[in-house]
């Protein structure tokens, strides 16, 4: 019997322990830790933070799925990693810090056959002073979070109804940020409700990137061809703000969060503030910080992770200029380089470098975004390993299955508004996630698969999302149809 132990509960990491399970059976044990109670469908907290859905409507808990499936669950935070044992346990094992409060603070060490790392982001907060809802900002990361942020919302608009002009700010509160189209999703929901609410003559709205230009979304930018006509994602976004009269300051690093303002620099070195009432920004992203251990006890953390507390996988990970980038650099299978049978998937993984090309102010700033990784990518990663994990185990297969963001393709449904009736979405796909220059040497994606596209079709099908993907990962009946 073959024990699969899995690292986080997120898409990654539940996607990854439901189909590990479906396809083991009864013959081998599934466990899955993680320092939350509850599944969280990331993307709905957008609408959890302009009060337009509830935290009950984007989460719900995970033990009873776990164990309806025969999962094996610890709500615990993993702490240590011994890939090799030790003198006193000969089997690899994890060692986790319980977070439920029946057994809060207690260790145990769980042994394993197979880890996947699947612990996606710590919030860096701390990278920013001041940045964050233990400082001076606002944030939809977390389902508490976007609460939270929606009762802010929601009395700022009560000032406007009073008569008080209030100016709202919404983007990435550093430099080397990731997820800028929630930051975006983000910014149009709040724009589109304060024109629900009759009170948009009232609100400035600023949107604050560490983009180079609008439309970059951490992956480069696109070029959209439909129709027989082409343009890239930069007209296309800059549209959008025109249209909705939206300011947007890019090139932007935010380098801290007094009540009120925000200091940032730009990539001329300029630096300036900014006055707000309302501040919505996201943080930067880091690995989980677990360590990692050989059999006598030595420190071998910098083997397995990167500075970033990422794990490192099959990726290739030397230093090279930018217009050496490849992408044949990103990983496919997700195994550690170092550690068989151990698996870094979703945000958990480190990227080999960036998809936007990186640049430093001349102060000597970082401001780069970092590699979008999250939702579809992430499900995906998780399946593709349990399908090679369950090949290992019952067929004693030596291969693995793969899916590099090379030739993976992904869709953003950004919408506004809630409901069949009101809201529009500005949809994008693209294929690669990762441009591949050698396969599509033009753009580095295929023409015919990266497009955009604004209405009220798209709204709908973020609305269906929400719907489908929140019923596939209570693993409802036929759950393992719905594609990742």
């Amino acid at each position: 019997m073959a024990r699969v132990v899995v690292l986080g509960a997120g898409i990654s990491g539940h996607t990854a322990a439901l189909h590990l399970k479906r396809r083991l059976k009864k013959g081998h044990e599934v466990v899955v830790v993680s320092p939350n109670s509850k599944w969280n469908w990331i993307p709905s907290n957008i609408w959890v933070g302009v009060g337009k859905m509830t935290s009950d409507d984007v989460t719900f808990a995970l033990a009873p799925i776990y164990r309806r499936k025969g999962i094996e669950f610890h709500q615990a935070l993993a702490t240590e990693l011994h890939p090799h044992g030790s003198p006193e346990e000969s089997k690899p094992y994890v060692s986790v810090r319980y977070t439920d409060p029946d057994r809060q603070g207690q260790e145990a060490c769980l042994t394993y056959d197979y880890l996947i790392n699947a612990t996606g982001p710590k919030l860096n907060f701390a990278a920013t002073p001041g940045l964050g809802p233990d400082g001076n900002s606002l944030s939809v990361c977390t389902a508490a979070h976007a609460t939270e942020t929606s009762q802010r919302f929601l009395d700022l608009i009560a000032k406007m109804k009073a008569g008080q002009r209030q100016r709202l700010v919404v983007g990435l509160g550093h430099g080397t940020c990731t997820c800028e189209g929630a930051a975006f999703e983000y910014c149009f929901n709040v724009e589109h409700e304060l024109r629900l609410a009759g009170v948009r003559d009232m609100a400035e709205v600023t949107y604050l990137t560490n983009e180079h230009e609008l439309g970059d979304f951490g992956v480069g930018g696109m070029v959209f061809s439909q129709n027989g006509f082409e343009t890239t994602s930069k007209i296309w976004t800059e549209s959008l703000f025109r249209e909705r009269d939206v300011h947007a300051i890019t090139q932007a690093h935010v380098e801290k969060v007094e009540p009120g303002v925000i200091h940032y620099e730009q990539l001329d070195g300029t630096k300036s503030t900014l006055d707000f009432d309302f501040a919505m920004l996201l943080p930067p992203f880091r690995g989980a910080d677990m360590k990692a251990f050989d059999a006598v006890g030595a420190d071998i953390t910098s083997e397995v992770f990167a500075p970033s507390g990422f794990m490192k996988v099959d990726a290739s990970y030397e230093a090279k200029p930018y217009a050496e980038w490849s992408a044949a650099d990103w990983p496919k299978t997700y195994e550690s380089a170092v550690l068989p049978n151990v698996f870094g998937v979703g945000i958990a993984f480190a990227p080999p470098h960036q998809i936007s090309q990186p640049r430093t102010s001349v102060n000597g700033t970082l401001i780069a975004p970092a590699p979008p990784r999250t939702g579809m990518p992430s499900g995906v990663m998780g399946k593709t390993v349990a399908m090679t994990i369950s090949d290992r185990i019952l067929r004693g297969a030596s291969t693995a299955h793969t899916a590099s963001m090379a030739t993976m393709g992904a869709a953003c449904v950004a919408s506004s508004g809630v409901g069949m009736r009101h809201g529009t979405a500005a949809s994008m796909t693209m294929y690669p996630v990762v441009p591949d220059f050698i396969t599509y040497p033009e753009t580095g994606r295929s023409r015919k698969d990266t497009f955009g596209e604004i209405g009220l079709a798209g709204h709908w099908i973020k609305y269906m999302l929400h719907v489908v993907f929140i019923y596939k990962a209570k693993a409802r009946p036929l759950w393992f149809i719905i594609p990742e």
